[in-house]
């Protein structure tokens, strides 16, 4: 095999800026740099990239348009399989799926996948095109999809192609679920969210805004207002609480509320934007997922002097992606890895002043494929801080599940589906968060396409 080019470094702002702004961290790639990358594609007889990827994009076909400079082709390419690419092209985890398939790291840097798919929406975006796949004659069946996250954006948008009148309910005032209340600006701007929801628009879905599904309307009126059938996506949005003594202190939030106060309600531009948000001097963030990664970065942003993330586990068992973890550590944020939080303590007006710790050290493999952490005795240790935020992970959503109680749910409380995404009530279908708990804006998407298909099959068999 001849020696191969070098992967393309992706452009980024200098981490002595950044820190001070919220505008979008990686740069993306020029269009020689696109090219260039493009070169190095094998364009394997038998591409394993595809089966890396959740939603089975023809990977090598749309990175051989780029090669010939055809990159409306190329877009056209992947929205076949993808109506999010500008999404996935920032925040997907390509180094643990297509990336990590791509036969060349088995002796080099893989082909740069994500960022090319970035490149080709970005292309569409700055030449104001709009790419939609086809779609089949309209049949009039209606089906509704409740939530607006990736797995209801593709499991829609995957609807609309097979010619069914779709409506998304979504519960906040503006779509994309976690995708605009959970991740920041500075990696996915919300404008590129708004953008991408315009081509589910295009493809004839309708979106309804401030519903919930369980209060505003329930399941039940929906059956009555025709929809035949229904997908559940509306996430994990209820934050997961460690019971430890010092929750009920001044400064303690979870992650999930800091970071919606932040993106979604725009807190980063206050006074512009009628969201303040107090941050102290020193922040520690406890937990070493995305969420955690996000957290402690919008906080250093928001001005505070030191911020500390704590996770239970090593660096190698952390699952925020490594790309985040390096911008993190270039940013300036300090890590205290296998430390796990006793009891957050307080001064006599009930403000936040240190968290006591414990010292822990990994054990045997638990059933998430990672090493138990286990605490060491009499190891424990303090350190002081005026800000707590809590990223440990989130819990389904009660409202919606309160509403259905004839709905089946696993023992964490998440809804039980079958192969096809059908819950144990006919017609009723689920998918991401909601069925897996938290996991990957990709996998997310890949629930969605698969229950699209089911839908799909369930109306088609049903009206025969």
């Amino acid at each position: 095999m001849a020696k191969i080019p070098p992967r393309q470094k992706m452009r980024e702002q200098n981490p002595n800026s950044r820190i001070y702004n919220f505008q979008e961290v990686a740069q993306g790639f020029t269009k020689e740099m696109a090219i260039k990358e493009a070169e190095r594609c094998l364009q394997c007889d038998e591409p394993k990239c595809i089966n890396g990827c959740p939603v089975n994009i023809d990977i090598p076909k749309f990175i051989r348009l780029i090669k010939e400079n055809d990159y409306l082709e190329a877009i056209r390419s992947i929205k076949e399989y993808n109506i999010l690419p500008a999404i996935c092209g920032r925040v997907c985890p390509q180094e643990i799926q297509c990336e990590k398939a791509c036969i060349l790291s088995k002796k080099w840097d893989p082909v740069a996948i994500g960022a090319l798919e970035r490149f080709l929406a970005d292309w569409e975006r700055k030449n104001q095109l709009k790419e939609c796949p086809d779609c089949e004659v309209p049949n009039h069946i209606k089906v509704a999809v409740i939530g607006s996250g990736p797995a209801s954006l593709t499991c829609a948008a995957d609807l609309a192609k097979y010619g069914f009148d779709v409506t998304i309910f979504e519960a906040f005032h503006t779509g994309g679920g976690v995708l605009v209340y959970g991740i920041p600006e500075f990696r996915l701007p919300k404008e590129i969210v708004e953008n991408e929801i315009e081509t589910l628009k295009m493809l004839g879905v309708k979106i309804e805004y401030n519903i919930i599904i369980g209060k505003t309307l329930t399941i039940n009126d929906l059956k009555n207002m025709g929809f035949m059938a229904i997908f559940i996506g509306v996430g994990a949005g209820v934050p997961l609480i460690p019971k430890i003594p010092g929750l009920n202190l001044n400064s303690v939030l979870t992650a999930n509320e800091f970071l919606t106060r932040t993106n979604l309600m725009k807190a980063y531009k206050f006074p512009e934007y009628d969201t303040p948000i107090k941050i102290g001097k020193i922040v520690i963030v406890v937990g070493g997922g995305n969420t955690a990664l996000d957290s402690a970065r919008v906080a250093l942003r928001l001005g505070a002097e030191k911020v500390i993330i704590a996770y239970r586990r090593s660096e190698a068992e952390m699952p925020a992606r490594k790309e985040e973890y390096h911008h993190a550590v270039e940013e300036g944020i300090e890590f205290k890895f296998l430390t796990n939080p006793v009891k957050i303590l307080g001064d006599k007006d009930s403000n936040v002043k240190e968290i006591e710790f414990i010292k822990m050290e990994l054990g045997e493999y638990d059933e998430s494929g990672r090493r138990r952490p286990i605490p060491i005795e009499n190891s424990e240790f303090k350190i002081k801080c005026d800000t707590v935020i809590l990223a440990i992970g989130a819990l389904a959503n009660p409202i919606l599940i309160k509403s259905i109680p004839e709905i089946k749910l696993n023992k964490r409380g998440y809804i039980q589906v079958d192969e096809n995404g059908m819950t144990n009530i006919e017609g009723i279908f689920a998918g991401g968060d909601i069925v897996s708990g938290s996991a990957t804006v990709i996998s997310a998407m890949g629930a969605g396409r698969k229950a699209a298909e089911a839908i799909n099959r369930y109306l088609k068999s049903s009206l025969e």
